[in-house]
């Protein structure tokens, strides 16, 4: 504490130049990162190894990451590139027993991506079973793939309209399933003619005989005149 003018002002000295930014492996990381959180920024580094790292190098785990010198920065990215060198057993990396060097490497960043890239097209290549389901997209690892794991448009019945039976006529729609012209229309449109039976009487759909008198209802007025006209002696019996 440092008294200047009665006022108070507290004075926080490091031995080390805080950073805003710190640059491990390409990485920009921020300086008001936890050591362990910072280094598992990177791909390929994850908790246990970071871990690993910062105790190999007697770092404190709880830090700021913009604390680090530019000394430990190098010596971590020497670490993650060369674990061997700080005595990682080889169950620890990631990449063991390597197809083309047949060595154990730790991969990070893009080296990854690249060499998932490469098994993959070796594999199709090869025409090995895993490689078919990595051409058709399918999953590789035994899973089951009956409700996971599908992809495009939903498969399965259409919803709305009717299936009709085979030889069924549509009405407004040809045989050949062609919508007939106006003037075809026009005359499709006419009622048909009206069946006959054997005795060549007429009927109706139903097989009624339409040949049938109908008689007009008569008029109010002459039916109370008919009345009228009635004799009397006729009305008496009645």
């Amino acid at each position: 504490m440092v008294f200047i003018g009665g006022a108070l002002i507290f004075a926080y000295l490091s031995t080390q130049e805080y950073r805003h930014i710190v640059r491990i492996v390409g990485n920009d990381i921020h300086g008001d990162r936890n050591m362990l959180i910072g280094l598992t920024q990177i791909r390929g580094i994850g908790y246990s190894f970071a871990s690993a790292l910062l105790d190999s190098l007697k770092i404190d785990p709880h830090g700021n990451i913009g604390f680090l010198s530019d000394d430990q920065v190098k010596s971590i990215e020497n670490i993650i590139k060369n674990p061997e060198s700080a005595k990682f057993p080889s169950w620890f990396l990631n990449r063991r027993k390597d197809l083309p060097t047949g060595k154990d490497m730790h991969l990070i960043t893009s080296d990854i991506e690249f060499s998932v890239r490469t098994d993959i097209e070796r594999e199709k290549t090869a025409n090995s079973w895993r490689g078919f389901r990595h051409t058709f997209g399918l999953k590789v690892r035994g899973q089951r793939t009956r409700t996971t794991g599908r992809k495009g448009g939903a498969v399965g019945v259409q919803k709305g309209g009717k299936v009709l039976p085979a030889g069924a006529v549509v009405p407004g729609v040809t045989a050949e399933g062609t919508v007939p012209a106006e003037g075809a229309a026009s005359a499709a449109g006419t009622a048909p003619a009206a069946a006959t039976d054997k005795k060549g009487v007429s009927t109706d759909k139903k097989g009624a005989p339409t040949d049938k008198k109908t008689v007009a209802p008569a008029d109010k007025k002459d039916a109370g005149a008919a009345k009228k006209e009635i004799p009397k002696k006729d009305a008496g019996k009645k």
